[in-house]
């Protein structure tokens, strides 16, 4: 069983419904050699997204995946590499966000470094910047465009409002909204951030799909509960309360693309399998009920 592919907007670009994440894999304890032999994994099972950033590990993510992929040369066109902009500078006494123009095409010449390649798939702007001034953003993004460093541009953690400012200076969309996303976060369906993916039909793509390890370690009312439920309609399907969860997220009509933050290839082969599971109408509420723990009105 293989992951499938997802269009992510209306002008692309193609990515694997499963996507691997580099967020910890400064932690992973693998070497590069390694890292390549994981990553060939996940291609064999259709996961060919790859998402990192500049400051994941303090810059040690990017620069493990570059020197894994630059191992096997051929790889690099069967993957989608995202990564998203330095957030501030390091050597610096405050810790800020910085979106101008400059601290951005610093960003990708930094990261194209790292990563050893001439090109990244997707690049996101990782946090919203209270300062960011939308218009000089988007002549950096068309820049990298032009010059071919950057195929596609998206966003992370930004609200419907924040997405659709800096959409309204492009001519070009935004493929992407990186969000916290999961059964034990459910804003992203309050805040609107879901609908305005559905009503510009792209996808969106969840960071911590498995509530960050929370959900299987916490002994809070919320944990308890969504275990119970989760694991009472995993046995009823046969599969696993991990592979329920991210079933439950791969239903909703956004195509939300779940980032795997493991480096354990099981943990992936499992999340693949999830994509065959249909929950039904009833299931899938009563998983949200046991995570709001509220009745419907």
């Amino acid at each position: 069983m293989t992951a499938s592919r997802i269009t992510m907007s209306s002008e692309g670009p193609e990515f694997s419904r499963i996507a691997q994440g580099f967020g910890s894999s400064a932690r992973w304890g693998k070497s590069p050699r390694q890292v390549l032999e994981h990553i060939s994994e996940c291609v064999a099972l259709g996961v060919t997204t790859l998402d990192t950033a500049a400051i994941y590990g303090g810059g040690v993510a990017e620069t493990l995946l570059g020197h894994s992929l630059a191992q096997a040369p051929s790889l690099r066109h069967r993957v989608q590499l995202v990564t998203k902009c330095s957030i501030g500078q390091w050597d610096t006494s405050l810790y800020h966000y910085d979106t101008s123009k400059a601290h951005i095409l610093w960003s990708v010449d930094q990261s194209l470094t790292k990563l050893k390649t001439d090109y990244i798939d997707v690049l996101l702007i990782h946090r919203p910047d209270p300062l960011m001034d939308a218009d000089e953003v988007a002549e950096a993004f068309s820049q990298l465009r032009a010059s071919g460093k950057v195929l596609h541009f998206g966003v992370s953690n930004f609200t419907p409002s924040q997405f659709e400012l800096l959409a309204s200076r492009l001519d070009f969309p935004l493929v992407t909204n990186e969000v916290e996303c999961s059964v034990m976060h459910l804003e992203t369906w309050y805040d609107g951030t879901l609908d305005l993916c559905q009503r510009l039909r792209i996808s969106p793509m969840a960071w911590g799909p498995l509530g960050g390890g929370h959900l299987f370690r916490d002994d809070t009312e919320r944990a308890v509960r969504l275990r119970k439920e989760l694991g009472q309609i995993g046995e009823a399907l046969g599969a696993s309360i991990d592979q329920v969860a991210l079933a439950w997220l791969l239903k909703h009509p956004a195509r939300i693309v779940p980032i795997l933050g493991t480096g354990k290839v099981d943990r992936i082969r499992n999340a693949v399998k999830a994509e065959s599971l249909e929950l039904s109408r009833e299931q899938w509420f009563r998983i949200w009920v046991a995570s709001t723990g509220e009745r419907l009105p």
